[in-house]
């Protein structure tokens, strides 16, 4: 898959699965991955970011068995900016939809 397609819609994808649940890096990552390839190094800094951007917060939960993990989980302003992209997201990619139905409409027309 195209590196920007998934550079364009990586945030929201994090920020859609912490809407449903707080998840730690590796575990998000794993679900991203399981759907889109993607390097797990790309996932840090795009935390980090929703983190000092006020969208998510962090807390360090100790698993019985396993190591404390930093576990995140968004926060209001993280809900609104999640429901702004998806909106967003779901009108850019109907109208790019639109798009290639048009065209192979067009084609279809020429003899």
């Amino acid at each position: 898959m195209n590196a920007q397609f998934k550079k364009g819609v990586l945030e929201l994808c994090v920020l859609t699965l912490l809407k449903n649940k707080d998840a730690y890096g590796y575990e998000l990552a794993e679900r991203i991955s399981s759907k889109i390839e993607i390097a797990e190094g790309t996932l840090y800094p795009l935390l980090r970011k929703l983190s000092s951007d006020g969208l998510c917060d962090t807390y360090i939960s100790a698993e019985s068995g396993g190591p404390p993990r930093k576990y995140y989980r968004l926060t209001a302003k993280g809900r609104e900016a999640e429901s702004e992209l998806r909106r967003e997201w779901l009108s850019f990619a109907d109208s790019v939809r639109q798009l290639m139905e048009d065209d192979n409409e067009n084609k279809e027309d020429m003899p």
